[in-house]
């Protein structure tokens, strides 16, 4: 059976006496916590997406540049 204390010197915080866990109660915190999560996810897939863009302009610039050597060549 799990008791719930509140933590002293913090109005939002409860001690899980089962697991000592400390809960945060305060529900707008948590979801400006998932709100700053999904921000960061958002961040780091447009952060892949543009280093995956610029390998590709990368790979055909090489492609470009190979393909002027060989007319340069002929």
């Amino acid at each position: 059976m799990s008791y719930k204390m509140k933590v002293s010197g913090h109005e939002n915080l409860v001690r899980d006496t089962n697991s000592n866990a400390i809960i945060n109660t305060n529900i707008t915190e948590y979801k400006a916590y998932l709100s700053r999560i999904k921000i960061r996810q958002r961040e780091s897939d447009l952060m892949r997406e543009q280093v995956n863009e610029i390998n590709s302009l990368k790979k055909e610039l090489r492609e470009i540049k190979k393909l002027i050597v060989d007319l340069g060549k002929k």
